[in-house]
């Protein structure tokens, strides 16, 4: 279950604005009152290297405890995502496709995932669309995420989120349904050759840790997952996160996982904070 969230906001990567374009990913909080600073990453949900720089080991060694976007310790995460993955309102796959394009599909997801289309019928395109990253990689799937909360574990630290389970994925019935579906049929269409090579280029550009590349990068990006939809994805979580991180920080100093997409741009995460009051500076 937890192998199947960061492929879900694998799709989170990418949109990121020129306004940050230091080629950093790690960031250090202080001011406003903080006794101590905490810091911000942003992640890559999956990769085939998950390899933390120095930096960011030295980062959480000056920290007390670890936040993710989730907490993936949470006992309740698989009953919230069990509840969260299907359509409402008896929304189907089938009805937002064609009989041709349904059959497409049908046939590609037999291939990819070994379950037809009818069996995932009432499942949120993009969940299925999010169980055929392994496919899309030429290597085993790694995640940050999961390497952050090895040393968090070793040093004994508590690992907590910024949101629940629930409020990630009710985003994505804030997308059009229709929408996630066209996606869906795309990929069909290219058996994943789209996927595969956007996967790809991304990945190259995030060991490269230039902001402002991944921007331009996303802006002309096919999948409207990642050009479309910033506001549902990436800006209204960003502002309700603020309050949260200010709150988590000066109770105790932390370092903040999130995925790179929430960095940048006016409504990123890095210009909110600084806006709040915070003093947010790359490390370098």
């Amino acid at each position: 279950m937890k192998k199947l969230l960061i492929l879900i906001f694998g799709f989170l990567f990418g949109l990121t604005n020129a306004q940050n374009n230091e080629k950093s990913l790690l960031w250090k909080i202080s001011g406003k009152g903080l006794s101590q600073p905490s810091y911000l990453y942003g992640t890559i949900h999956i990769t085939c290297d998950a390899t933390l720089p120095s930096k960011v080991k030295e980062a959480m060694n000056k920290t007390n405890q670890l936040c993710l976007e989730l907490d993936m310790d949470d006992s309740n995460m698989q009953v919230e995502m069990m509840s969260s993955m299907m359509m409402k309102n008896g929304v189907t796959m089938q009805s937002l496709a064609t009989a041709e394009d349904f059959k497409i599909v049908d046939e590609f997801l037999k291939k990819n995932l070994g379950f037809s289309a009818q069996l995932l019928n009432t499942v949120k395109p993009f969940m299925v669309s999010a169980m055929l990253y392994p496919k899309m990689m030429d290597c085993p799937m790694q995640s940050v995420e999961a390497e952050l909360m090895k040393i968090s574990s070793e040093q004994n630290e508590t690992t907590i989120g910024l949101e629940t389970v629930t409020e990630q994925l009710n985003v994505f019935d804030a997308i059009p349904y229709q929408d996630q579906m066209d996606e869906l049929v795309k990929t069909a269409k290219s058996d994943l050759v789209r996927d595969s090579k956007e996967l790809k280029e991304m990945l190259e550009l995030y060991k490269s840790e230039d902001i402002q590349a991944m921007v331009e990068f996303t802006k002309n990006s096919d999948n409207a997952m990642t050009s479309k939809f910033d506001n549902e994805l990436l800006n209204n979580r960003n502002q309700n996160w603020i309050t949260r991180i200010e709150k988590i920080a000066k109770e105790n100093p932390t370092f903040f996982g999130v995925g790179v997409a929430h960095l940048g741009g006016e409504l990123g995460v890095i210009n909110l904070l600084r806006k709040y009051g915070f003093t947010v500076e790359p490390v370098h």
